[in-house]
């Protein structure tokens, strides 16, 4: 279903998606208020929903959207996600599961074209009729590792991820002292909004970082939307710094270089972390962290949008866990012991 209230941006996303044999439009409408009418009478598998239109809008619309139609996966297109990114970092942490910014008259060029299907057909494969395939058996736990006091934790994420960290954020006891560190696949000029939005979830101090940075307890320290996020040692004190090379997910920042990182510097002290997005990024990271002594958790797939960081994790047999987000903040606290509490 698209939802924007511009005819010509409808009529252009309905062509570009119309061309394609694995899709169909099921509705188009130019207020959130129709759509939710609508989505009640014909559920989609996908919807595109843009933020700034008259009336209710689509900001205010889309917890309604997920609860009518619980199984569709909302794409946000806006021309706010570029300056808007307060907008735009609100709905995905509603529950929104990607955004693209959407191009002025002129720009649906033929790269916005194969960006915008993949996007579709990643967020609605697992409910377009025919994508169903056998289901595989459920992935192996690992036995978690006996790990040494907690030090640090370390979580990534990409598409639908900042719904899930801030759930798992708003789950986790307060009284929890390691620092947290996030790599999440954003645009660098959204990260001041994303540590805005990190603080009012967690009720913690949460800082992108700009430079070396010793950590503190029950800090978060996310990584800028241009370099990775790597930890070292310095004495008896957690340093993270920025990093730029290339990772071999190609992600930048990668949660990769966070989780070597951490493996090099804490071993049995860290815990992973890999929620909603797309690709395999963590994989590797995940591996190096769990030889070193530490533990990795997945995200489960029902509450993912996107159940392809996790699941390589999970499929590589490198979890100990495999839970919703809530269930997650949980788990953590387990595996804090008493060393990790104020």
């Amino acid at each position: 279903m698209i939802v924007d209230d511009s005819l010509i941006v409808r009529t252009v996303l309905s062509k570009i998606i119309s061309a394609e044999r694995d899709m169909a439009v099921v509705g188009k409408t130019g207020s959130a208020e129709t759509a939710l009418a609508s989505l009640a009478r014909t559920p989609a598998d996908v919807v595109l929903l843009d933020l700034e239109m008259p009336g209710m809008g689509g900001l205010h619309a889309l917890p309604r959207i997920l609860s009518i139609c619980p199984g569709c996966r909302v794409l946000v297109v806006s021309s706010l996600t570029r300056a808007g990114a307060e907008h735009t970092l609100a709905a995905l942490s509603t529950g929104a599961a990607d955004t693209m910014l959407k191009p002025r008259s002129g720009e649906f060029d033929e790269a916005y074209r194969q960006a915008l299907l993949q996007r579709i057909r990643v967020l609605g494969r697992r409910g377009h009729p025919g994508a169903e395939a056998p289901r595989p058996a459920p992935p192996t736990l690992r036995s978690r590792n006996r790990a040494g006091p907690l030090e640090v934790i370390g979580i990534g994420a990409s598409t639908g991820g900042i719904h899930a960290l801030c759930v798992l954020l708003r789950n986790l006891p307060r009284q929890l002292a390691a620092p947290i560190l996030v790599t999440q696949h954003l645009p660098a000029n959204f990260m001041a909004v994303f540590a805005h939005q990190l603080e009012l979830a967690s009720g913690r101090s949460a800082r992108v970082l700009a430079g070396p940075m010793a950590l503190r307890p029950g800090c978060i320290v996310i990584a800028p939307g241009d370099a990775h996020l790597v930890l070292r040692r310095e004495e008896d004190r957690l340093v993270a710094d920025p990093a730029s090379f290339r990772a071999p997910s190609g992600c930048l920042p990668s949660v990769d270089p966070m989780f070597e990182s951490m493996a090099e510097t804490t071993g049995a002290g860290a815990l992973g972390i890999v929620l909603s997005g797309m690709g395999r990024d963590g994989a590797l990271g995940a591996r190096s962290l769990v030889d070193a002594g530490g533990n990795i958790i997945a995200q489960d797939e029902a509450s993912s949008s996107v159940w392809g960081m996790p699941r390589a994790v999970a499929e590589s047999g490198l979890a100990s866990a495999i839970l919703p987000p809530d269930k997650i903040a949980l788990r953590i606290a387990v595996h804090a012991g008493d060393a990790a509490w104020k």
